[in-house]
């Protein structure tokens, strides 16, 4: 008898443990990937830059408002370095952000994440198309689901950004982009025809990467809360509707 009820105890300490871990996530109100240009174009100075101004952002008390003001007081995020249409790596996976604890273990995440990659061309479609397969391995259900792309060029290998942004759209997912075009002029406009999609999309674009810091801080705030970015100097801003 002894034995039987040792037994019967085993099996529910197992079972509640497979209940505990296949229960759902907690809801959040946005899910983020950070989608990071490390393509060659990008020196570590330039990579550092990027790493630290997206650091810094969560740092700052006016993202954890954006947050706190949402229905669920919660977003989920993840970050993913992207070269060529198949050298991706994701450096920080999936992280629920609701309180001035978790935004500052994020911030010191994505400091202490190191560049993981050095080449392999510049493939926005690519970077689109991974951030995809990151939204749908998600383990937390959301209303919103945004990829938020930052680089300094053009698709330069790879399928057209712009079929890959139109699969995304069509699939209920935002894409913004932070173009840095110090080397590539006109490549805001390049964003906003090709790369950026679905309803209230927007690009805010940079001159320098010394301006970085500001310019995620203003689109975070923007993509999480909604409101008009308040830009920086040497940004701009240009919007869309749709893919």
């Amino acid at each position: 008898m002894k034995l039987r009820l040792a037994a019967l105890a085993a099996t529910l300490f197992f079972l509640c443990g497979v209940a505990r871990a296949q229960a759902p996530a907690a809801p959040v109100d946005l899910l983020l990937v950070l989608a990071v240009d490390a393509s060659g174009s990008v020196n570590q100075t330039r990579f550092e830059l990027q790493r630290h101004g997206y650091a810094e952002a969560f740092r700052n008390p006016r993202v954890l408002q954006a947050i706190q003001a949402g229905a669920r007081r919660a977003i989920a995020v993840a970050m993913v370095q992207w070269t060529g249409p198949t050298l991706h790596i994701p450096v920080i996976e999936w992280t629920r952000i609701a309180d001035k604890t978790s935004a500052e273990a994020l911030a010191d995440a994505i400091d202490a994440a190191p560049r993981r990659l050095f080449g392999g061309g510049t493939s926005l479609s690519g970077a689109i198309d991974y951030s995809m397969t990151m939204l749908a391995a998600s383990p937390f259900p959301a209303t919103r689901r945004v990829i938020d792309v930052s680089g300094d060029g053009s698709n330069n290998v790879g399928r057209l950004p712009s079929l890959a942004r139109d699969e995304a759209v069509k699939a209920g997912v935002v894409i913004n982009g932070l173009p840095i075009t110090w080397i590539e002029p006109g490549l805001d406009l390049y964003y906003r025809q090709n790369v950026i999609g679905g309803p209230g999309a927007f690009v805010v674009a940079i001159d320098s990467y010394d301006n970085f810091a500001d310019a995620i801080l203003n689109k975070l705030v923007t993509e999480i809360a909604g409101t008009a970015p308040n830009l920086p100097a040497g940004s701009s801003l240009a919007s869309a509707s749709g893919g």
